[in-house]
């Protein structure tokens, strides 16, 4: 947590601003001044408020509290650059939510990987009744991350983010796999 830095001194400080009676008290003096020394921080934050909420410039620990309270599927591992923009993005995937790209965005956002997304249901359009309906009677949906080391990923947290992105009523499988390379292993 921030405190307050060694040597800040307040843009407004007390004693000059006191009565006269008071200018040449060093009791006076001295108890302004220890409230100088807790204002401080204070002004400095007010002073640059609008970068405590952009997220490229906001302090770290500030940044742990935004991902919070614009509700980030985060929890609390990733680097600061993913946080950072986890925060920038927070509105855009709170708009797609729900969805396909929603999921998958989140998903990148957690891991760095797109994942792939076999859904069970679609949409078709017939000129006459009772065509056969796309995709399975069964309503579910399968995520399947491709990493070339699959030790490296929880799949637990795999599970957690495709839980938070995907809507509730729909039963999911999520799972890690091995990327091949070109070479075919």
């Amino acid at each position: 947590m921030r405190g307050t830095p060694a040597g800040m001194t307040s843009p407004h400080p007390l004693g000059g601003q006191l009565p006269a009676v008071y200018a040449d008290d060093d009791f006076a003096q001295r108890f302004v001044e220890g409230l100088d020394v807790v204002l401080a921080p204070l002004f400095n934050v007010l002073d640059c408020l609008e970068s405590y909420f952009t997220p490229a410039l906001a302090p770290e620990d500030f940044v742990d509290w935004l991902t919070t309270w614009v509700g980030t599927e985060l929890d609390g591992t990733e680097p600061l650059a993913t946080r950072r923009r986890a925060v920038a993005t927070a509105v855009s995937l709170h708009r797609v939510r729900g969805t396909r790209r929603g999921l998958s965005d989140a998903v990148e956002l957690a891991f760095g990987v797109r994942p792939e997304i076999i859904e069970s249901g679609g949409a078709t359009w017939s000129r006459r009744p009772l065509g056969a309906f796309p995709g399975s009677p069964y309503p579910g949906l399968r995520v399947t991350l491709r990493v070339r080391d699959p030790a490296t990923v929880d799949p637990h947290r795999l599970h957690a983010v495709v839980a938070a992105a995907c809507p509730a009523h729909l039963p999911f499988a999520a799972e890690v796999t091995h990327l091949p390379t070109p070479e075919g292993t």
